[in-house]
């Protein structure tokens, strides 16, 4: 999916604000006020000048059609950044973010479409190829760790891990040399690391 670079044959909108994202350029995000920050989970300016980049463009400005993006996609982020941080229901989203149901659709459309994946590759990328590294790892480190799951957890989806004794499930965690993260997989606690891997 392309990135957020400059998209040809559209008009941009004149009344956008101080934002530079793809919803007040070329959406309709200008129409609404701009969000004030006030929250420690806010992207700084820093932050968002080398995310900007990276977000994939909107199917509308790649002729898919659709309808113009209607809210800024830095307060997008900042909400999904504000949920994850705070372990929030998406009904309890604070009035200043855009509607809550508006941002689990941002968020749901980009997860359904692996937009996740890719943005969180893009960022790894980044921060490999400033460290002197090339973009891609080549090496990876695996590790896992069995948790305890509740009774409520169907028996399918368990299993006993006899090395540490744990009825329940496992995470796979797989990082670059670095520490970034490649991967995680959650399986049964009696799947091993080589056949997770």
């Amino acid at each position: 999916m392309p990135q957020s670079s400059v998209p040809t044959g559209r008009q941009s909108n004149p009344a956008a604000p101080s934002c530079d994202c793809l919803a007040h350029v070329y959406g309709n995000a200008a129409d609404r006020p701009e969000r004030q920050r006030r929250y420690p989970t806010g992207m700084t300016d820093t932050e968002w000048a080398h995310t900007r980049p990276l977000l994939p463009v909107p199917g509308g400005l790649r002729g898919r059609g659709g309808r113009p993006e209607a809210y800024c996609h830095r307060a997008m982020l900042d909400a999904i950044r504000y949920l994850v941080d705070n372990g929030i229901k998406w009904r309890a989203m604070p009035a200043d973010f855009p509607p809550w149901d508006r941002v689990y659709a941002f968020f749901r459309r980009w997860r359904e479409n692996a937009l996740v994946q890719e943005f969180h590759h893009r960022l790894r990328a980044k921060v490999r190829e400033k460290l002197g590294r090339d973009a891609e790892p080549t090496a990876g480190v695996i590790d896992s760790q069995s948790i305890k799951a509740d009774a409520v957890v169907g028996a399918d989806s368990r299993g006993f891990d006899g090395g540490k004794l744990v009825n329940g499930r496992k995470r796979h965690v797989v990082v670059d040399t670095l520490g970034l993260l490649l991967g995680v997989i959650v399986t049964s606690a009696d799947v091993g690391d080589r056949a997770a891997a």
